[in-house]
């Protein structure tokens, strides 16, 4: 299994004195091109500086289709210019931190300064008649001020039918927060699907309208290691909300990203992406009901 922060050993053969310098000095100018390299390429490990963060955690981050991968410090994604939001946003939603105490939201929409292209601006969305949506939401960032200040990054936002936001896509949002506490900790990878045409665009900067958004859940906690998939209309819906269920694979047939490609062994990533059973994700009647009655039409 793959991690990001991997741990590289090296042995050389003795020599004389000034051998050793000159391997010395090679060696750490080759560990600094190598550590440059990574951090350039989006292949290094996300920043870490707490223990809330990713350290110590096998993390599997998809494959990026514009190589233009921002490691923030609660989340990671992958950005794409062409249609000036993340194609993903990835995280490990935790029981731990969803039950720590909720900091308010800071509803403070910004630039990402790390998105070397540059990314969407607070302009872009003003008088478009869109929401702001979350990929990552705020509501799983709650447990750390930081974290729920990154999560206003415009790279973490994407244009969202507003019935939409309100309605299925937070009621989605709501549940995979119930399953990762029954579940301990779930992976999260949430984006666009930039592959159907645009709905249009909005802003100086053109921000494209997604037709859809998908989001894949992955569950390694054991015995009971499962994933799942989503892919819904950027519109209101009426619908329950698992006949928008589907499998992993079926989300990278239609992204072009590969979502989990470090998950070993093999038979393991083949089976949870495959497959996916509705009857070990617990949905709720009564969520389906506010959506339905109150949540759509909320202005």
């Amino acid at each position: 299994m793959a991690k990001l922060r991997t741990n590289h050993a090296r042995q050389g053969k003795k020599g004389s004195s000034g051998m050793i310098v000159k391997v010395g000095i090679f060696g750490a100018l080759l560990s600094a091109l190598l550590f440059l390299f990574n951090r350039f390429s989006g292949n290094s490990s996300p920043e870490t500086t707490s223990g809330d963060d990713y350290s110590a955690e096998e993390y599997f981050l998809p494959t990026s289709t514009t190589g233009e991968v921002v490691n923030h410090r609660f989340y990671a994604l992958s950005y794409n210019e062409k249609y000036e939001q993340a194609e993903w946003v990835a995280y490990i939603l935790k029981k731990e931190n969803l039950e720590k105490p909720w900091n308010d939201r800071s509803d403070i929409f910004l630039p990402d300064p790390d998105v070397k292209t540059g990314s969407a601006t607070p302009d872009d969305y003003k008088g478009s008649g869109y929401d702001r949506g979350h990929l990552a939401p705020a509501a799983d960032m709650a447990y750390d001020p930081e974290a729920m200040k990154a999560s206003f990054l415009l790279s973490n936002i994407s244009p969202q039918s507003r019935n939409f936001n309100k309605g299925i896509w937070r009621e989605l949002e709501e549940l995979t927060r119930s399953w990762a506490k029954k579940c301990g900790s779930l992976y999260v990878v949430t984006g666009p699907v930039l592959t159907f045409d645009p709905k249009g665009t909005i802003g100086g900067n053109k921000v494209a309208v997604p037709a859809a958004f998908y989001k894949v859940l992955l569950d390694l906690e054991k015995p009971e290691q499962k994933g799942i998939a989503f892919v819904l209309p950027n519109e209101v819906s009426f619908e329950p909300l698992y006949e928008y269920a589907t499998s992993i694979d079926e989300v990278e047939k239609l992204t072009g990203i590969d979502f989990f490609p470090d998950l070993m062994p093999a038979d393991l990533e083949a089976s949870l992406e495959a497959n996916f059973n509705l009857d070990l994700w617990e949905f709720s009647k009564q969520k389906f009901q506010d959506r339905t009655e109150k949540w759509n039409t909320q202005q």
